[in-house]
């Protein structure tokens, strides 16, 4: 079973869902609001899980009532928590507005998230047994990058989703084995719009980068290789909210149990047309078998 190491956020999300959203200064009318648990660092975890792996939450939740449904969400989908922390104070939330067309607007707030610093005793060891690191940017950037140098230092593969989107420090990337930003957020690193000139700009601070392209799949690019795109199955979105996640745990599944990296993105974005079909983050998210069963095949490298 592939070893995954999360470090990285817990949110409820708050999500109002609306039949568009609102501009500045506008009030509008929802027609549905849900309180579910959430934040990219979890929510990887989840999917993670979820597609087969074995899989450990390194992290800090509120000492309130959303941090002990947090925490009971992610051992619900089999993740370890045993390096959940709860500290004083409130957990982390994400106030997320949902349209119509599947859309999303998102404002997050950290609580616990902005108390993990660095690495606690045992983090490192935990780092250390894992096939790969996960981490993203809600959670203070001196503990992304002490997972980072402790990844590196193990050998451990070290994939790390930019978002929120924000200049990265040349030691993180350096540190960074796989790079996973959507199209929106590799332009904001970049400065091009072009996902293909993006991606070899990008290339020039890490060695691998994947770039989602939505509907439109995931584009590959890696040194000395020609890059390509793993298109997307075509759906419906319901709730786009939690498809990149879905999309990087799966992925980190698929790489640790040995596959090529253009089966594993196809299997990645075969988990992500699926969670976009469903409404919430977590909640969306698929089993190995259904994700199986969508893409036509089993879990081969």
């Amino acid at each position: 079973m592939t070893a995954i190491a999360v470090l990285g956020s817990t949110n409820m999300d708050l999500v109002a869902y609306v039949p568009k959203a609102p501009r500045r200064g506008e009030t509008v009318t929802g027609r549905e609001f849900r309180a579910v648990p959430g934040g990219k660092g979890a929510n990887q975890a989840v999917a993670a899980a979820r597609s087969g792996g074995e899989v450990t939450m390194i992290g800090a939740v509120g000492a309130d009532a959303f941090g002990v449904r947090l925490r009971a969400a992610l051992r619900a989908a089999g993740v370890a928590t045993t390096a959940l922390r709860t500290v004083e104070g409130a957990s982390g939330t994400a106030h997320i507005t949902v349209d119509d067309e599947g859309g999303n607007a998102i404002v997050v707030i950290p609580g616990a998230n902005s108390r993990v610093t660095g690495l606690e005793t045992g983090d490192e060891s935990r780092i250390a047994g894992a096939d790969s690191l996960l981490l993203q940017l809600e959670l203070p950037l001196t503990a992304v990058l002490a997972g980072a140098r402790a990844a590196r230092a193990h050998g451990v593969r070290t994939v790390l989703t930019p978002a929120p989107a924000q200049p990265l420090p040349a030691e993180l990337l350096a540190l960074t084995d796989l790079l996973v930003p959507n199209e929106h957020e590799a332009a904001i690193l970049t400065g091009l719009t072009d996902p293909r000139r993006a991606a070899d700009a990008l290339l020039h601070d890490v060695p691998e980068v994947v770039i989602t392209l939505g509907s439109a799949g995931a584009l590959h690019a890696a040194r000395g290789q020609a890059p390509y795109t793993v298109p997307a199955p075509r759906v419906r979105a319901v709730d786009t909210t939690a498809a990149g996640d879905t999309f990087v745990g799966t992925l980190a599944v698929a790489l640790g149990e040995g596959r090529t990296m253009r089966a594993a993105l196809a299997w990645a974005s075969a988990a992500a047309a699926l969670s976009v079909q469903r409404a919430g983050a977590q909640d969306s998210m698929p089993s190995r078998a259904e994700t199986d069963a969508f893409a036509g095949t089993g879990p081969r490298p």
